[in-house]
């Protein structure tokens, strides 16, 4: 593979930008969720016990028992971790010096949350970014490849996993290529194009979930191929995929870091190809370049000639000119699928352990190139470190990847899985498996609450962003994520008693249980409606709170939704209630704790104030207020250090970090040379000097006389 400067440097700022918007993204909504009045209030999560600070952090690892330390309670401690996380993450936004080992570790560590995504992909960042605080140095060191290798592997396991889960769990839809049919209208909160899209017809639906399986399961391993035109072909496609799912659907920021993924497959040579820039390439052997680049092409056509046919096989597709259309089917069964899945598997495994040997290789090679016995010492010595660790993050990954595949799970050494288990509460490795099933076959379940204050009318309590009002359009949160609306969905999808999710409804009604059913708790009601005015009961809490189900559908034009009422979701409850009380005491929601005062300490005080600044501001505005302006100074700072450095040589793309090092000490040598010579030439004797000054003397003594001479000429 070819350099990685440049995709090193984009897959960290880009890094950056998805911790910022997932720091903000829950900062706003601590209030509401997990405030000391909020739904599940996070001091319940983390009861003290007695036990020693570290035996806390590593019973259940979380920042938060540093909570009565700092004088603060659990609410306010939350808080301040998001506040130094977005802060830090800003900061890294806009320095390039932030970017490195130990800012990512802090990143890491302040945010352990239920992402998993972003925390492995956040870890894989301490290997990945420099030592910049420590060495002062942002070249890429020889080791570097292999540690941005694990970001591949992770892409790989992420898409290949997600393809495979899709036919693993026999969904009939999946099966029968309709899926698409039915996910634009049913995801979780969809965008107004998910409403074009879905307005497509059945034939383009069922070719569209024929690429996704393309693109899935065929192409991912083609990230390990040794032909580089191949990998930025598998780039493209999964570009092409993630992009047509953010502009259908709002899943936060889980699809630009999947882009943010994707930038592994790329080198220098190609970004420079992006922004016009000349690469310089080696040109001896050019005539065996040449040969080799045709065989590469050669080889390239084949290996997608020989990817679509198995395509064009596996379901069924032909051209039906009279209709116009496409016609497809799945050609193969389930037990065929699963032997195909027992023979891919392992062979997988290898292929990783393969290219990642071959990285480590070439990285050792590198190293052994390296002018000056201390310089080598050091760079074997990273190798060694960064490459050890390399292979025990490939290792332990390998216990959820073949999650997808039960022989080949439990053909794995014992000790690989023990390794595993020792380091899953840290979330390094996850499993993953999107939409493994399709949801709402048969229409969109939607829980529509509803408030009245006698009884007898009754006004729907609409949510921002989860559909309610049939006339109005999906919204863009994206890369927000409003949390609650997502658990109105999954509570929609289940049943309406005995369920976790009910408690949210629950909780919704009373508030923390001890104060009058939704009496203006504005942390509550920002999470339905940030503008408060907005909220049907702001200037009256509601007396009687009911749920019913429906079912939303797309509909024709100028209306956005059409519904039916499907049934009862939750009785009529008001405060006292038996069924309320019954519903609390059931899944322990009754807090009998004293109401906590507020902390006068001056970190408390201060975490408050900032509160109060971004009171009522929309999330996905401030999330994008923030984005927006960093990347506008990332963006003129970039040109102005173009413009610059214009005329300036611009250095070899294809030398190494320590050669580029090699080639600016040399420089540097030079000068500390030049000047020990005049410094030398100084330290002459005083003779030597009066004789230069003198011969200096005699000089301009002729040079008066000649001009003289002639302008008495030119006076004859």
């Amino acid at each position: 593979m070819g350099g990685i400067v440049l995709p090193r440097r984009m897959f960290l700022w880009c890094m950056a930008v998805m911790y910022l918007s997932a720091f903000v993204s829950l900062y706003v909504q601590i209030p509401g969720l997990y405030g000391n009045d909020g739904l599940l209030p996070a001091r319940w999560r983390l009861r003290y016990s007695g036990k020693g600070l570290w035996e806390q952090l590593w019973t259940s690892p979380s920042l938060l028992w540093l909570g009565p330390h700092l004088g603060l309670d659990t609410h306010s401690c939350m808080e301040l971790l998001c506040l130094l996380g977005a802060a830090l993450s800003l900061t890294a936004t806009l320095m390039e010096t932030f970017r490195d080992s130990v800012v990512f570790f802090c990143l890491w560590a302040l945010y352990m949350s239920m992402d998993n995504l972003l925390l492995e992909t956040g870890f894989l960042c301490i290997l990945v970014a420099p030592l910049t605080v420590l060495r002062g140095s942002r070249s890429v060191r020889d080791h570097d490849t292999v540690t941005f290798w694990l970001v591949r592997w992770l892409l790989f396991r992420l898409m290949f996993a997600s393809g495979v889960v899709k036919l693993n769990s026999r969904c009939p839809t999946w099966w029968g290529l309709t899926a698409l049919t039915y996910h634009y209208e049913t995801q979780c909160i969809p965008t107004p194009l998910a409403w074009f899209a879905h307005q497509l017809p059945v034939w383009w639906q069922k070719l569209s979930v024929v690429g996704t399986f393309f693109i899935e399961i065929a192409v991912p391993p083609l990230f390990f191929s040794p032909l580089r035109r191949l990998r930025i072909a598998s780039f493209y496609l999964q570009i092409l995929l993630q992009v047509l799912i953010i502009l259908s659907g709002n899943y936060n920021f889980f699809n630009l870091l999947t882009l943010t993924l994707c930038l592994s497959l790329l080198d220098d040579q190609h970004i420079h190809f992006w922004i016009r820039k000349p690469y310089q390439t080696s040109h001896k052997g050019k005539k065996l370049t040449m040969l080799w680049s045709w065989v590469a092409y050669i080889l390239e056509l084949l290996v997608w000639a020989l990817l679509v046919f198995g395509t064009v096989v596996c379901f069924d597709l032909q051209i039906d000119s009279q209709k116009k259309s496409i016609t497809s089917r799945t050609a193969f069964t389930y037990h065929q699928f699963n032997q195909f899945l027992k023979a891919v598997t392992i062979p997988c495994v290898w292929m990783g352990v393969l290219s990642l040997t071959w990285e480590m290789i070439t990285a050792m090679f590198r190293c052994a190139c390296v002018r000056g016995f201390l310089r080598r010492l050091g760079g074997t010595l990273q190798w060694t470190l960064f490459g050890a660790a390399a292979v025990a993050m490939f290792t332990i990954s390998l216990v959820p990847f073949t999650y997808i595949e039960y022989d080949s799970h439990a053909n794995l050494w014992p000790g690989v899985r023990q390794a595993h288990a020792l380091v899953d509460r840290y979330q390094l490795v996850n499993s993953y498996g999107l939409f493994r099933r399709m949801t709402g076959v048969g229409g969109r379940p939607e829980v529509v609450i509803e408030g009245s204050n006698d009884g007898i009318t009754w006004r729907e309590i609409e949510f921002m962003y989860k559909p309610g009002n049939m006339s109005g359009p999906p919204p863009v949160v994206t890369p927000h994520q409003p949390r609650l609306d997502w658990q109105m969905w999954f509570a929609a999808l289940g049943p309406h008693e005995g369920t976790d999710v009910g408690t949210i409804i629950c909780q919704v009604c009373s508030t923390n249980l001890h104060v009058p059913l939704l009496m203006c708790v504005f942390t509550v009601i920002e999470l339905i409606q940030s503008d408060i005015k907005q909220y049907p009961f702001h200037q009256q809490p509601p007396a009687y709170l009911r749920a019913h189900r429906y079912k939303y559908w797309f509909t024709e034009p100028k209306r956005w939704w059409r519904r039916v009422y499907d049934e009862e979701f939750y009785p009529t409850v008001h405060l006292g209630n038996a069924f309320l009380e019954g519903m609390l005491n059931q899944h322990g929601l009754k807090d009998s704790s004293s109401p906590r005062r507020a902390s006068k300490a001056k970190l408390a005080r201060a975490v408050r104030w900032m509160r109060s600044q971004v009171q009522g501001v929309p999330a996905p505005l401030l999330v994008w207020t923030l984005i927006g302006c960093s990347a506008l100074f990332c963006l003129l700072r970039a040109l102005q250090h173009r413009s610059k450095h214009r005329t300036s040589p611009a250095p070899d793309p294809t030398l190494t970090g320590d050669k580029h090092e090699e080639n600016r000490e040399e420089e540097e040598e030079k000068e500390v040379g030049e000047k020990e010579q005049e410094d030398e030439g100084g330290e002459g004797s005083q003779e030597e000097r009066e004789s230069e000054v003198e011969t200096e003397d005699q000089s301009q003594e002729q040079e008066e006389s000649e001009e003289e001479a002639e302008k008495h000429m030119r006076k004859r």
